[in-house]
């Protein structure tokens, strides 16, 4: 096994605050604007991104956590059951602009997922992608980031790793892996 480091700790943290000032730009004072982190991993990438744009914009921004398990498309074809994640959404999305956040875009059927889990709690005005992550040449669905942190050419036989000191790392990291 390979691994090339894609991000260092410093070049994530560039990367973090470009895409906050990008969010800004469009999002303005994110009065009608709410944070919703993919889990299981995308949370942890929301949550940085939501505690960076409070201190930005000094306002409380609503974040919440989705987990789209049950409207996967292949939930029931697996041999072993994935286990479902919280679901923690304390608002109404009903006309707001939702940022959904996670870590890494592949194919795009985990964001279809939840964008049929995310209706449970209102129609919004307008929803928006932002991944850390963007896996270039291996989408199956027609599905874009409107924010990336950054885009990387990968084949299907690799992986993204994404380490995060909020999951226990001792540094912010993202790697490619090879599986030989």
């Amino acid at each position: 096994m390979q691994k090339k480091l894609i991000l260092d700790t410093d070049l994530l943290d560039i990367t973090i605050s470009r895409l906050c000032q990008q969010l800004i730009e469009n999002h303005g004072s994110f009065s009608e604007t709410v944070v919703i982190g993919m889990q299981p991993r995308g949370i942890y990438v929301a949550e940085i991104i939501h505690q960076k744009l409070e201190k930005l914009v000094k306002k409380n921004i609503p974040l919440g956590y989705l987990d789209a398990t049950f409207h996967r498309d292949d939930f029931r074809r697996r041999e072993i059951p994935v286990k479902a994640n919280e679901t923690r959404i304390e608002f109404t999305i009903e006309g707001k602009q939702v940022v959904l956040v996670d870590d890494v875009l592949f194919t795009g059927r985990t964001i279809r997922a939840a964008m049929d889990a995310m209706i449970t709690f209102g129609r919004p005005k307008k929803v928006e992608l932002l991944v850390l992550i963007d896996r270039k040449y291996t989408r199956e669905l027609p599905v874009a980031a409107d924010y990336v942190g950054k885009a990387v050419n990968t084949l299907s036989s690799q992986r993204v790793l994404v380490e995060l000191e909020a999951q226990g790392h001792k540094q912010n990291k993202i790697w490619l892996i090879n599986k030989d």
